[in-house]
């Protein structure tokens, strides 16, 4: 990071976190994923904004709106809820299933490598918590988890499929 863009940063900060706090606080979403959004924003143009404070009151307002458009889109998966594909069967059979599938996914999260049955048996909690939360309690920071978490998935796919044995969509072997 050059000067410029270090004096830069350090004059926008304070505006930054005030506006991202102002629309977070109004649309319902987190005020520090604004922010990360609108740095990301900032640190992708290749010179700086002719108009900075204008420009962060601007960019906050466009993420706000792209976060609330997402949450709109976006439902929350409970674990102890219906299974997305199959639907929701309240017989016997259809819980013994469900519990056995949670069952075994539990397992199998357990046999992953490395920080993988944390981070995902925390993502999988009843209590549905933040990105946030779950970073304070894996002591990562927030902006890994993503990348984190994809990798861990991958692997448990993997995992899965060599255990299953499915094949891809169309016939195709993995």
């Amino acid at each position: 990071m050059t000067t410029s863009t270090a004096q830069l940063v350090a004059a926008l900060r304070p505006l930054l976190r005030a506006e991202a706090a102002a629309e977070a606080s109004a649309a319902g979403i987190e005020a520090a994923d604004i922010e990360q959004a609108v740095w990301l924003r900032l640190l992708e143009r290749e010179t700086g904004p002719d108009e900075p404070a204008r420009w962060v009151r601007s960019a906050v307002r466009t993420e706000a709106r792209i976060a609330r458009r997402r949450r709109r889109r976006e439902a929350a998966y409970h674990a102890d809820g219906p299974e997305p594909a199959t639907g929701h069967d309240s017989s016997p059979e259809g819980r013994a299933l469900a519990g056995e599938r949670h069952r075994a996914l539990r397992a199998a999260v357990g046999r992953l490598p490395g920080r993988c049955p944390e981070l995902l048996g925390a993502m999988l909690s009843p209590d549905d918590p933040t990105y946030r939360e779950i970073a304070g309690e894996l002591g990562i920071s927030q902006g890994s988890l993503g990348p984190v978490r994809s990798r861990c998935l991958g692997c448990l796919r993997r995992m899965l499929r060599a255990e299953v044995g499915a094949p891809e969509p169309w016939g195709k072997e993995p």
